[in-house]
């Protein structure tokens, strides 16, 4: 198979389609990314502090609190949305959530002068995206072909990164704009932008059939026949096989929770499976890139000084090192590399771009008094060398493996579970960073070091390769 090739399905059009259902899902990921990804830069525009009536002083409270309780609306959402999937289908439930995020954005763009209706509008859209990170991953994973599933999980990350991309740039635009800099429209038209892709997931979503899976436990036969002719490109012979396997193994899980007990999620097996699931997404937001991505601005003042554009200029730049580091992850190594030792090797080498960017800022001055020193430079190109090996390894891989590891009979539990993991981890990350920006300043590289490290450790002992990557 040549490098860029397209595993063969039953036609190209099922390929087209797998590929076109798992873009059009992942907007969610785009939303989010770019959610994150404006925050840090409005919070720094002095209209946004004027608009909102607060100090200087009350920044990082206001930071910690604007990231930080949309994380908590997400990590809510993950908890209500698990039995909801089940109830409702997928497609209802992806549909429900996406309304949730647009109506927060809707609120946070109306100019209040009000602290506590912005704070409403996060925990509303974090709502949303809490929502969608438990139905969205569950749906690709039981509608696309396991040929090229961990390519079509892995697009998560890849428009992720986009979504970061754009953000930094829509915010470094509007502050070099002259007629925009300083009013109200500067931090009102990187919120309002959400509204574009949020309305294109909400209206796509309604031309996507409901999942498969779903469809055959709602014994309604027809209809998942014409979603897996749809989804596969055509009635064929493979397309008959899969629909088979699946009412079978469905049968199977039925006969199976008939004697159901939760004990049985205590065995060996899945106990490590409910250890494994969520400590990878807490040590993917643990690794300080996901805390880097939402303050990349105050990050980079930390090194190379206040200069405001510049630090817009080297965000967005950070901004186009991941989109390139995640694109060459996806169409080049997703499908060819050992999850678990790209796990091990990415946490590790994260540890050493902590840790040399820690002792260079500590020791060695990274900037004059009208520049950046070449030490400092040295240190934009360590933080630049981290977020690539996070975008091929711990960025992605979480997406895509931990679907992988749950049988389908648990899947939707351990996929909630995780994604309550997450977005806690998520929270206490993204509401502590302000202040560990301000208070321990370069030691705070050494904390996300430390936990590269016992991420490395953590998956040297209990992460195990999944069946199709197996070394």
């Amino acid at each position: 198979m040549g490098l860029f090739a397209i595993p063969e399905l039953n036609t190209r059009l099922g390929t087209l389609r797998a590929y076109h259902l798992t873009a059009i899902v992942f907007i969610s990921s785009f939303l989010s990314a770019y959610d994150s990804g404006i925050a840090g830069g409005i919070l720094t525009y002095k209209s946004f502090q004027d608009d909102f009536g607060f100090t200087a002083a009350h920044k990082s409270k206001v930071s910690s609190l604007t990231v930080g309780l949309e994380q908590l609306g997400s990590f809510i959402a993950a908890l209500l949305f698990y039995p909801l999937t089940d109830r409702y289908g997928r497609k209802l439930c992806i549909i429900g959530s996406t309304a949730l995020f647009v109506i927060g954005v809707i609120i946070q763009v109306i100019k209040t002068h009000s602290l506590g209706a912005w704070y409403v509008g996060r925990i509303i859209s974090g709502l949303g995206m809490g929502g969608q990170s438990v139905v969205i991953p569950m749906y690709s994973a039981e509608m696309t072909p396991k040929e090229i599933r961990g390519r079509c999980g892995s697009f998560y990350q890849w428009l992720y990164a986009w979504g970061v991309f754009l953000a930094y740039w829509v915010d470094y635009g509007v502050a070099q704009n002259p007629s925009i800099a300083g009013t109200s429209h500067e931090w009102q038209i990187p919120v309002a932008l959400q509204l574009i892709s949020g309305g294109i997931l909400l209206i796509a979503t309604l031309t996507l059939p409901e999942s498969i899976r779903w469809l055959l436990a709602q014994n309604r036969t027809e209809d998942a026949w014409k979603a897996i002719t749809w989804v596969r490109g055509g009635d064929t012979p493979k397309t008959h096989e899969e629909f088979t396997e699946t009412q079978l193994g469905l049968q199977a899980e039925r006969a199976e929770k008939e004697n159901f007990s939760y004990r049985e999620l205590l065995e060996p097996a899945n106990r490590l499976r409910f250890i494994v699931g969520p400590a990878l997404f807490i040590f993917q937001n643990a690794t300080g890139s996901s805390a880097l991505a939402v303050f990349a601005p105050q990050y980079f003042k930390l090194i190379a000084g206040s200069d405001a554009n510049r630090n817009m200029l080297l965000t967005g730049l950070f901004g186009a090192v991941k989109v390139i580091a995640c694109t060459f992850f996806i169409w080049v190594l997703a499908e060819r590399i050992s999850r678990r030792m790209t796990l091990v090797s990415g946490s590790a080498l994260m540890a050493v771009c902590m840790l040399i960017t820690a002792l260079i800022v500590d020791y060695v001055p990274t900037q004059s008094a009208t520049n950046v020193t070449p030490a400092g430079r040295a240190t934009v190109a360590m933080i630049y060398l981290d977020i690539m090996i996070y975008n091929c390894s711990w960025g992605p891989l979480p997406w895509a493996y931990v679907p992988e590891i749950f049988p389908t009979r648990i899947r939707a539990l351990g996929l909630a579970v995780s994604m309550l993991a997450h977005w806690a981890s998520s929270f206490c990350f993204s509401f502590a960073s302000p202040y560990m920006i301000q208070n321990v300043g370069a030691n705070t590289f050494l904390i996300f070091m430390g936990f590269d490290v016992l991420a490395t450790v953590f998956c040297w002992f209990f992460v195990k390769e999944t069946p199709r990557k197996e070394s």
